[in-house]
């Protein structure tokens, strides 16, 4: 492994950053404190170095000729294998499973919902993504866009990152707001006065809502939006 990282020109802190391996769990393999990384991180760094799994871990050769990584001209890059999970697949060292928000019915048949933490249905992250955010593990969660309003920027069924503990009204940003009992993910913008504007991206069919100065009665904010994955 020194070998490769060395051919790279690169400080061990680029390549973990670049493969998506942790920090820390490079630092071990390579000062032999994890004598068998698991397949998942072998996975990346293999992917990263263009080599198979065997070779990073030593079962075949790699030759004379190690391969070079050098920055290319293509927009687009793979930086590695998508690894399937389930809820009994352990956590990986530089993973954290986060709460996922959701609408409940209050009582049966009501018809009234209230958004509240799903800690049985969780989702997971790395731990740098949270640190580059400068997130706390204990104020994220996630929820779920639903219906079209958000479109084209997030369309229906995009997952979002939620920092629960920045709920200051910011014009512009995205935020996860409990709207009376609906999960909602909007742009907020004050208003003079002490108003809220709730503003969608699909502006066309879903104009902007505009609330009095009485807005926290009807409006929780659960967090400020500070990530989001799209499924095509």
């Amino acid at each position: 492994m020194q070998r490769l990282i060395k051919a790279t020109g690169k400080r061990p802190t680029e390549i973990a950053r670049e493969s998506d391996v942790s920090q820390s769990t490079l630092s071990r393999i390579l000062q032999g404190k994890i004598e068998s990384p698991s397949d998942r991180q072998v996975a990346k760094l293999a992917s990263y170095f263009g080599l198979s799994s065997d070779q990073i871990r030593g079962r075949e050769e790699i030759g004379d000729q190690v391969p070079e990584r050098s920055p290319g001209h293509n927009e687009v890059e793979f930086f590695g294998h998508l690894e399937p999970w389930d809820d009994d697949t352990p956590l990986e060292a530089d993973e954290v499973e986060l709460p996922l928000f959701r609408e409940v019915e209050i009582a049966a048949g009501s018809g009234r919902t209230q958004v509240i933490e799903n800690h049985g249905a969780k989702l997971r992250f790395a731990r740098r993504t949270l640190r580059k955010a400068g997130v706390m593990k204990e104020h994220a969660a996630c929820a779920y866009v639903s219906g079209d309003s958000m479109e084209p920027v997030l369309p229906d069924g995009t997952t979002v990152g939620v920092n629960t503990a920045d709920t200051r009204v910011m014009d512009g940003k995205l935020y996860v707001i409990d709207h009376d009992g609906l999960l909602r993910v909007k742009q907020l913008h004050r208003l003079p006065g002490g108003g809220l504007r709730i503003r969608s991206f699909n502006q066309a069919e879903f104009p902007d809502e505009d609330l009095g100065p009485d807005w926290p009665e009807q409006v929780r904010i659960k967090g400020k939006v500070f990530w989001s994955s799209t499924m095509w």
